[in-house]
């Protein structure tokens, strides 16, 4: 590991004018930032370490707005009672007892991608600057089956297609002074103008997460397809919401994981079960809607049917 200077910060106005210099990364619960500078794939200069800013911690709960500070780990989230039950689900197996115990919200939010070719110091991928994507015609088990860009990465996180579920919006302190957007906006697929996985500046700070009313009172659930029980990133995953009048869905949101360079939504298959009462044959057709765009790669085939089965599930789960 490269050597670099480390700075404790106790307020987000002493840790955006250190982000403003050269080379620059904040730390908190260290998770990922660590394994990625010990294959020397990001090599900072300095640490600024942003645990000691209490307002970026705990959580705030009302009928009308969920709050979570950016520092509160994913252990304090999914234990919170006011935690909503999707982001409970989405925060079981999202890793050991111990890396949830470490991990933070906005760190969770804006990891970088599990791709073995990224993660592997040896291989230049086309998201490091390489002349292409190794994926497409290596191993490509785990890989995107939808978008046709340069990179065939995933969302690894668990938490954001719950979020985003649930409209959730991300605060952030910006160059301009505190901002906030619709958390989807936080993902971008990666372009050869900007080979990057997220729309945050790298002196941008995320503050705090935010739920509102309308989207807390909606049925919700989260789904999750792994190789082994427990404690894996997710090979596929779905979060679905919808206000339930009268027995017909109304604001329906589906929001598929680990299939795309963002978490994926199909709008056309959301608005087959707007205004339609859930049973065994409109999940099914929502799910084959859902998936009909897909583009495989030569090895993940097998996503396709996993991503249906799952959104038929989620769909259904939803009368409860």
């Amino acid at each position: 590991m490269k050597s670099f200077s480390y700075a404790k910060v106790a307020t987000a106005e002493e840790a955006a004018g250190l982000l403003k210099q050269r080379n620059t990364r904040l730390i908190a619960g260290g998770t990922d930032l660590l394994g990625l500078m010990k294959e020397r794939l990001i090599e900072p200069d300095r640490l600024v370490d942003v645990n000691g800013i209490a307002q970026l911690r705990g959580i705030t709960a009302t009928k009308e707005n969920f709050r979570v500070g950016a520092l509160t780990t994913l252990a304090e989230l999914a234990a919170h009672q006011a935690t909503p039950l999707i982001i409970k689900e989405a925060l079981a197996d999202a890793a050991t007892p111990q890396l949830r115990n470490m991990a933070t919200v906005g760190g969770n939010l804006v990891q970088r991608n599990r791709c073995w070719y990224f993660r592997s110091a040896e291989h230049r991928c086309w998201l490091k600057g390489g002349p292409r994507c190794l994926a497409v015609d290596g191993d490509n088990r785990y890989h995107a089956i939808y978008g046709e860009g340069e990179c065939r990465q995933v969302t690894p996180s668990d938490l954001a297609p719950a979020l985003i579920a649930l409209d959730a919006t991300v605060v952030m302190r910006t160059d301009e002074g505190e901002d906030s957007l619709p958390l989807a906006q936080l993902y971008v697929a990666p372009t050869a103008r900007h080979r990057r996985e997220h729309a945050v500046g790298d002196d941008d700070l995320i503050l705090a997460v935010r739920i509102g009313g309308d989207a807390l009172r909606r049925h919700a659930t989260y789904l999750k397809f792994m190789e082994r029980a427990t404690w894996q990133f997710a090979v596929v995953s779905v979060a679905a919401s919808a206000r339930l009048v009268e027995g017909r869905a109304q604001d329906v949101r589906i929001v598929a994981g680990a299939v795309a360079n963002i978490p994926w939504r199909v709008k056309a298959a959301e608005d087959l079960l707007a205004g339609e009462k859930i049973d065994d044959a409109r999940a099914l057709a929502v799910a084959e809607r859902f998936v009909r765009d897909a583009r495989p790669l030569r090895d993940n085939a097998y996503k396709v049917a996993v991503l249906r089965e799952l959104v038929r599930r989620a769909v259904l789960r939803l009368k409860d």
